[in-house]
């Protein structure tokens, strides 16, 4: 029996490398690589060995036979990708581990941020060389994206972290948390002990909607919102307020605006057996949300979600999925082959955001009323934001209808409504932000650089010895897995430099770099503190029945560390 990868896909291609007869696709070497929502495991050319699930770091990877309820149907979009991507599955060139010459000795090199991109930067220098890395971040715990982005309710997800438990535990990596970059320490003193220094910082800031009302309370940005509910200790506990109306407006629909959407109306009890924050799931349990909006200036087949997330949302229990009932979408949906009576298995290709609306009731829909009994999640299409409004907090979102043009381009039509709602969260991308000492790049909102090597953006030459990786190299794009053939290219980068003897040589070691971190942190964190940290949060999620409860605050973190 063929094996099968669902949901919780991420991306990193571990299953690719241990495949023996290459039926795994699309390969970091494929053009479809870089936007896939997934990876497909071919059930004609598979032997049914068991490596694949075996090297997946998230368990996504299953017998199709074992697969039960809504994870059924991912046998069949295995199968229908390698239908509309035929592969003869022949194997490319052999490629081997990168290697420096022994006579330069081990490098000294300093990674920023200990989200994804940074653990696999630091898990490609450690296996390729005897460098010595130390590790930078700002809050007192490591994870980034995996511990604050990650929904609660996708734990396999989270289990990317422990490929990298090792990583953080190797004897050549020291690690210093709770120390920011241009605050206590500066690039240039970063640089000055350090043969290179790689940033890996994400992107921090969220894109606004420019409208009038936007900073009204009630109105947030989704970075701020999955923040609260991943108990990211600088996000206030208060921050959302779920008791001020049944109606959620949610705008944006990529994979973050689902789970949120999904958050909001699941179970808290279901949510109660994650490590969700303590905040948000007493939050929840008051909440008065029964409605959530998810709304778009686009048509359905411009949806930014992918296909194994909405699969998931809907599946979820006790919530209905509909879509408002409008021309254009009905036409779009019926032109991917969803009719009237369809499945989501039904798509014209596997490729298509409209066929996965088959089935959904088309409605009518007036925000201005209040939410009808029970839960549902309500899909709107063309529709973009002109106004929130509200007496000293959001009460209504005005938006106007939009339709697409021969170019594909956004255009209001002038027809108006009003959505009454109680919280408007927008979910419409993230930014980078400027890094002291760096170029920045504000048309993408990334570090400006080329293959990885920061470079002035006036002359175009590298900085030497500074390096960027992840969402503050390549924007806002891709999920977790993306940042391993990411942190590859920089690494690589980083290594062709070394060889040719183009790294500037450090004027200070190891020890005084830590001694300089003493001085300006007294209160910086180790692997030591981590680790209290880490039992800490799990002794507390043993008595629970939870797989960790976190910590929401600094001086929490800061004084479990202590405790040692």
């Amino acid at each position: 029996m063929a094996y099968a990868i669902t949901q919780t896909c991420c991306n990193d291609a571990s299953c690719v490398s241990v495949c023996p007869v290459n039926c795994i696709h699309p390969t970091p070497d494929e053009p479809e690589f870089g936007t896939t929502d997934m990876l497909y495991i071919d059930p004609r050319a598979c032997i049914d060995c068991g490596a694949c699930a075996d090297a997946c770091p998230v368990d996504a990877v299953f017998p199709v036979d074992r697969l039960r309820g809504p994870d059924t149907v991912f046998g069949d979009l295995n199968r229908d990708w390698f239908r509309d991507h035929p592969s003869d599955h022949a194997w490319g060139a052999p490629t081997f581990p990168r290697s420096l010459p022994d006579e330069l000795g081990a490098l000294r090199i300093a990674v920023v941020g200990t989200g994804p991109s940074a653990g696999y930067t630091a898990q490609e220098l450690l296996r390729s060389t005897s460098a010595e890395i130390t590790m930078i971040d700002r809050l007192p715990v490591t994870g980034g994206l995996l511990r604050y982005g990650v929904a609660p309710d996708h734990q396999s997800t989270k289990r990317i972290a422990e490929s990298f438990a090792s990583v953080f535990r190797d004897p050549r990596l020291r690690m210093h948390l709770n120390v920011e970059i241009g605050t206590d320490v500066t690039h240039e003193e970063l640089a000055a002990h350090h043969h290179a220094v790689v940033y890996a910082v994400g992107a921090a800031a969220d894109r606004r909607l420019d409208v009038p009302g936007e900073d009204l309370p009630g109105s947030l940005p989704a970075t701020a919102f999955v923040r609260w509910y991943n108990a990211e200790p600088t996000v206030p506990a208060d921050v959302v307020d779920l008791t001020a109306a049944e109606r959620v407006v949610v705008v944006g629909n990529g994979n973050v605006a689902v789970d949120i959407a999904r958050v909001l109306l699941t179970d808290p009890d279901r949510l109660a057996a994650t490590d969700i924050a303590d905040h948000a799931l007493a939050a929840l349990r008051r909440s008065r949300v029964r409605e959530v909006v998810l709304l778009a200036r686009r048509g359905p087949e411009q949806a930014a979600w992918t296909r194994a997330e909405f699969l998931a949302l809907r599946q979820l229990p006790g919530v209905e999925v509909v879509v408002e009932d409008h021309p254009e979408v009905r036409a779009a949906i019926e032109a991917a082959g969803g009719g009237s009576g369809a499945g989501p298995g039904s798509a014209a290709g596997t490729d298509s955001r409209a066929a996965l609306l088959a089935g959904l009731p088309l409605v009518a829909y007036d925000g201005a009323a209040e939410p009808g009994p029970g839960r549902r999640i309500v899909l709107r299409f063309l529709s973009a934001p002109v106004e929130l409004s509200g007496d000293g907090r959001v009460e209504a979102l005005t938006v106007e209808r939009t339709t697409l043009a021969a170019d594909g381009l956004v255009e209001g039509t002038g027809e108006r409504d009003v959505l009454r709602a109680g919280l408007v969260v927008r979910s419409i991308g993230h930014r980078g932000v400027p890094l002291p000492g760096l170029p920045f790049d504000e048309r993408t909102g990334t570090v400006a650089h080329r293959d990885g090597r920061v470079v002035d953006p006036e002359t175009g030459r590298p900085l030497p010895g500074t390096y960027v990786v992840g969402w503050a190299k390549r924007g806002p794009s891709g999920g977790i897995g993306a940042n391993r053939a990411c942190a590859r290219e920089t690494v690589d980068a980083l290594l062709d430099d070394a060889a040719a003897r183009a790294l500037p040589a450090p004027g200070a070691g190891r020890k005084d770099f830590e001694r300089l971190v003493r001085h300006r942190r007294p209160d910086a964190v180790g692997l030591r503190e981590l680790r209290a940290v880490e039992r800490a949060e799990r002794e507390r999620g043993e008595v629970e029945g939870r797989p960790r409860v976190k910590l929401a605050s600094v001086p929490e973190l800061l004084a479990a560390g202590r405790r040692r």
